[in-house]
Formats: structure tokens, sequence, C-alpha cells
């Protein structure tokens, strides 16, 4: 006999091998994660805290599917599939849990059905499950009343969100018991199966392409429209997917750089948006790679019809001269196919930045010097263009294009990127010559010379 928690007339426990009909896609994968969340320690803490939830060696957790609860608000369409709880001493966390896979989205008048549920019968929070995206597990991709959320907590994990931690977990050798670890595996290997129900962000809506042949033809876009607001939330989406992709490739959490005003209201996040795409007709997001030189600045410009990747790196003071700051630069970036790769540069005063390609600075590093004649240039951003043509307006084919050209920056320019920090001061010998700058020269001279050997 299972032992229920006081809000529920029925219930079973989460199993990892639940026996289920084949039809029973949601019910089969919800209760093989439960089953994990529950008896693998570092997912569930890992999970659980990611909500503010306090779990320690202690905590016990316990997950709960085919959940009847005892308060009903009379709508008995809306069944939750699942509970979560968790026990520290005499102190009790509870989470409904409703789940989604495959193409199925959640919608607003099930979400707040739940919240209402949980609030009718002492329950704490609502965690959804879906193949929908949000930056963070507090942000949900349904446009939820405020007065609903009042009920209770409302949370979202997508199905790739709980792949990618689980994938973190795995290659960081971070589950110490080996049968913990092998459970973790497993549902990782059913998670990648297609027969799960789980994928990722592959097209924009129908919207995308309407809307990119609107600024073809010389049209505004309206921050209001609802061909507007579809793209924003599905480039929100997009870019949550995106980091999850490559959060898995590196082995480290990549994160969104979201403002702190966003954090505390979503809405405000869609809005600032939605105005940039209304005045420049760019979708524009921040990534941070954890030790990376500088966040990863990612943006799609439906005029151009462009996706472009970019980082921002200070100059190096201790160069004097701008053809020097450039070699330090061209120095970091292997020689590899550099066709698409720019190089943009920043000059004192108000004077406009100008702008090369990679190819053209390392066959040429005076180039840079001769736009500012007298002038150090003071800091660089580099880019990876990708002019897509028509392609731009193709839904699934911009975002193949855009998820191909994210790995790509990054193991060209990304990850052999440094930012410059100035050097530790040396005691000064009192008997040199202040004014004796060979040594600065001698070494600009030499790198300069390692730079064109390896052209």
């Amino acid at each position: 006999m299972v032992d229920l928690p006081d809000m529920l007339s029925r219930g079973e426990r989460a199993r990892l091998f639940p026996v289920l009909a084949d039809t029973s896609k949601e019910g089969r994968t919800l209760s093989i994660f439960l089953a994990c969340l529950q008896n693998v320690n570092e997912l569930g803490r890992g999970l659980l805290s990611g909500l503010g939830v306090r779990t320690g060696a202690r905590s016990r957790i316990e997950t709960f599917t085919e959940v009847v609860l005892r308060k009903s608000n009379g709508k008995d369409a809306f069944r939750p599939d699942g509970l979560i709880v968790v026990t520290n001493g005499s102190n009790r966390w509870t989470a409904l849990v409703e789940a989604k896979v495959g193409a199925s989205d959640l919608s607003t008048e099930q979400v707040e059905a739940y919240l209402e549920l949980a609030k009718l019968n002492g329950v704490d929070a609502l965690i959804t499950l879906s193949n929908q995206f949000a930056p963070l597990p507090s942000h949900h991709p349904v446009n939820v009343g405020a007065v609903a959320r009042r009920r209770a907590a409302l949370f979202h994990w997508s199905w790739m969100y709980v792949l990618t931690e689980s994938t973190l977990l795995l290659s960081n050798e971070d589950v110490a018991d080996r049968d913990q670890r092998v459970i973790l595996q497993e549902m990782t290997r059913f998670l990648l199966h297609p027969s799960a129900g789980v994928k990722g962000f592959d097209q924009m809506p129908a919207a995308w392409s309407d809307l990119v042949g609107h600024v073809q033809a010389g049209g505004a876009i309206s921050a209001g429209s609802s061909d507007a607001k579809e793209v924003v939330g599905a480039w929100h989406q997009e870019v949550s997917d995106l980091c999850l992709t490559l959060s898995r490739q590196l082995g480290t959490d990549v994160d969104i750089r979201i403002p702190r005003a966003h954090l505390a209201d979503p809405s405000q996040r869609q809005k600032a948006d939605l105005a940039k795409l209304a005045g420049e007709a760019r979708l524009h997001a921040t990534l941070i790679v954890p030790a990376a030189a500088a966040p990863i600045e990612v943006c799609a410009d439906l005029e151009k019809r462009s996706v472009t990747f970019s980082m921002w790196l200070r100059a190096p003071d201790d160069r004097k001269g701008t053809k020097a700051r450039v070699t330090w630069l061209l120095r970091q970036i292997p020689a590899v196919d550099v066709d698409r790769i720019y190089v943009r540069m920043f000059w004192p005063g108000r004077t406009a930045y100008t702008q090369h390609s990679l190819k053209a600075l390392r066959e040429n590093p005076d180039l840079a010097g001769a736009d500012r004649a007298g002038r150090a240039v003071l800091s660089f951003e580099v880019m990876l263009v990708k002019d897509l043509g028509a392609k731009f307006g193709q839904r699934k084919t911009f975002i193949g294009e855009l998820e191909s050209a994210a790995p790509e920056f990054y193991e060209k320019v990304g990850e052999n990127l440094k930012a410059w920090q100035a050097r530790a001061p040396k005691l000064r010998d009192e008997k040199a010559d202040p004014g004796d700058v060979g040594t600065e020269a001698l070494r600009e001279e030499m790198e300069m010379e390692a730079l064109a050997r390896e052209n």
C-alpha cells in the first residue's frame, strides 16, 4: 500500500520502468523522469535548487504519478500528471507536475486551472514540462494572468533543459554513486530516443516568413502586432535552446544575459525586444560562456537577412601603436577559413568605427593603421557574419543556419580569444634611462615577424 500525501486521494509511485500503453507517451516519459529525480541525488537536488527549494543530505524527495487530488475545482478535464514532495525534517514542500511531449504545448487555461487546484489542496507550486523553452525556470513560456500566479509558485522545465542538466552531471562525473550514475545514463539515453517525444526548437512560426517578407518589401514593424509578438516569443525559445545546445557541447552551463528588471518581470524582456525589432528590424541576445574572454552577442538582422555572432575585446594598453594592437589580436585567432570573419575597430572620441575582413588584416596588418593615422585603436569587435539571403525567411532553415553558426564561431574565434589584462608593475632600475623603449619596440617587432611566419 502506497503511503500517499494528505492532498491525494489516489496516486502511484513514479516508476523507472512504467507499465503503460504505447499511446501514453507523456505518462511513460514523465514517470521515468520523476523516478530519476527521486533516486538520483545530484539530479533531484540540482533541479530543485534551481527553483529555490532547499535540499540536503537528509532531504527526502518523493514523486507520484496518476494523481487524483482530494479537492477538485470542478474542472474534471484538468488532472495533473504528477506530484513532487520534498521533506526536510518537519518542513514539506510540494509541487504539482504537468507534462507535455512531442508537438503538444501547454495552454493558458490548463496552467491556470492547475494553479487553482494547487491552492485548493495546499500545494506550494506547479511545475510544467514540455518542449517549449524558457530562459529561467521562474519564467514561463505561457502567458499566465497575475491573479492566477498568486495562487501558487509557477515554474517550467523544458525537456531539453532536463536532458542538458543530466548530460552535464554525467560528463563532469558529478554523480558519486555508481548505480545512480547508471540510472541517469539510461534516462539520458531514453530522452534522446525519438519515442520519448523530446525535441529541440526546430522552426520559427509561420509569422516569421511573413514578417521577413514584409521588411524586405520596405514595410515597418509594429511592436503591437500579433506577428511581432509571435516572432519575439519564438526568438526567446530559440535562444534558450541554443544555450542548452552549447552547454552540452562545451560541458558547462551557457546562460543568457538578462537585465535585472527583466528577471523580475519577463514581460519587460518581451517589450524591450519588441521595441528593438520594431525600431531596428533586429533580434538580439547575449550569451555568457564561463571563462570566455567576453560575452557572445547574437544578432538576426531582418533587413540584411543575416545572422551575426560577435565578441568585443579591449585593445592592450601596453602596445603603443595600432599595428601592434592588431597584431596582438591576430595572433590569438588560428589561421583557419576566415572568409566570413570581420574585425571592427573602435577609435578615440566620436570617430566612427572602421572594419576589415580578418583575411585582409592577416595579409596586411598596416590596413588598420591607415584608417586613423596618428591614433591608436581602443577596442575590437570580432564577428562571424552569415548572409543567408532567401534562406533567412525559411522557418526551419533559419534555425539550422543559426545553430550551425554558433559552434563555428566559438571554435574559430571564441575559444581562442583572451581578454587583455595589465601586467603587475615591476620594480624599476633607477640607473636605467627612463626614455629607453628599446625592449618594447623589440617585442612588437618580434610579434609581427612571428605573425608573418604563421601566414
